[in-house]
């Protein structure tokens, strides 16, 4: 999340130090208290997993109290340097918090759906990035913010996959499909990860990138379906751990080849326009 904002923050041409370091910082914490507040809710279903069994509330390590107390420093922390930037960072900062804690995590319990609500907080700090330096809500924000948005679709479904049985014992259940890990939901997860190319080539199309962006992220886009098409083909845990590992991969080099290859000159015309 902090490097996806730090990207959308290079794109628009932020070069100041001092709102960087904030804008990762205070990412960074809220970030923190968002999962902070997740555990706190998701305790009992936390001790049901294997993969979360060891966490510290869950394991006693650290008591309940100084959970919340520590959510809550990271959160009023976290808010004062990202309203020390500007307003809409604050508001998209929150924004983030509260979906995430508060709308996503109980949403997990009850319905797939909550992969989609998820969607959109985990798409916010792109955009954060760019409104940090630009200071308002355009077209470009949300652009980037549509772009991680649509990666979220293979990238968490992925993982889905690769931890049903675990999460099934909490009673989740957050596959596309509810035949599960089935060819229904690798054909849902090959559609988005196709659907993605033509996404990520859409600052290419408005020429906000060079045609080094074409070469790119074509080549990754390429890649990255075709792990997808290969979990379609075999429905099997070792692919869809190939492709989670992959979209990991993805997203920086998709956002960092945006920032090394962006036209300046454009950029400064979309600027002038409102665009941005």
């Amino acid at each position: 999340m902090v490097i996806s904002a730090l990207s959308g923050y290079l794109l628009v041409g932020g070069s100041s130090n001092v709102v960087a370091l904030q804008l990762l910082i205070g990412g960074f914490l809220i970030t923190a208290a968002s999962n902070g507040v997740n555990q706190l809710l998701e305790m009992k279903q936390d001790a049901l997993m294997n993969r979360t069994k060891s966490r510290p509330l869950v394991t006693g390590a650290l008591s309940v109290r100084n959970g919340i107390l520590i959510s809550i420093a990271c959160l009023i922390s976290g808010a004062v340097l990202l309203c020390s930037i500007n307003s809409n960072s604050l508001f998209l900062g929150l924004g983030a918090f509260i979906s995430y804690a508060f709308i996503y995590t109980p949403l997990k319990g009850k319905s797939s759906w909550a992969v989609f609500v998820g969607a959109f907080p985990g798409a916010i700090p792109p955009m954060l990035g760019a409104i940090a330096h630009t200071e308002t809500f355009s077209f470009i924000p949300g652009l980037l913010f549509f772009i991680q948005f649509m990666w979220q679709f293979p990238h968490f479904w992925a993982i889905a996959w690769v931890t049903h049985e675990d999460y099934q014992r909490a009673g989740y259940f957050l596959l596309p499909s509810k035949t599960g890990k089935s060819k229904q939901s690798a054909y849902l997860i090959s559609l988005y990860s196709l659907v993605l190319i033509p996404i990520s080539l859409i600052p290419w199309l408005m020429g906000i990138t060079n045609h080094f962006t074409l070469f790119i992220v074509g080549i990754f886009g390429v890649w990255f379906y075709f792990l997808s098409y290969r979990l379609y083909t075999t429905c099997e845990d070792r692919d869809a751990k190939k492709l989670m590992f992959a979209s990991f991969v993805y997203l920086p080099i998709i956002q960092f080849t945006y920032v090394f290859t962006k036209l300046d000159s454009v950029i400064q015309n979309l600027i002038s326009h409102g665009l941005f």
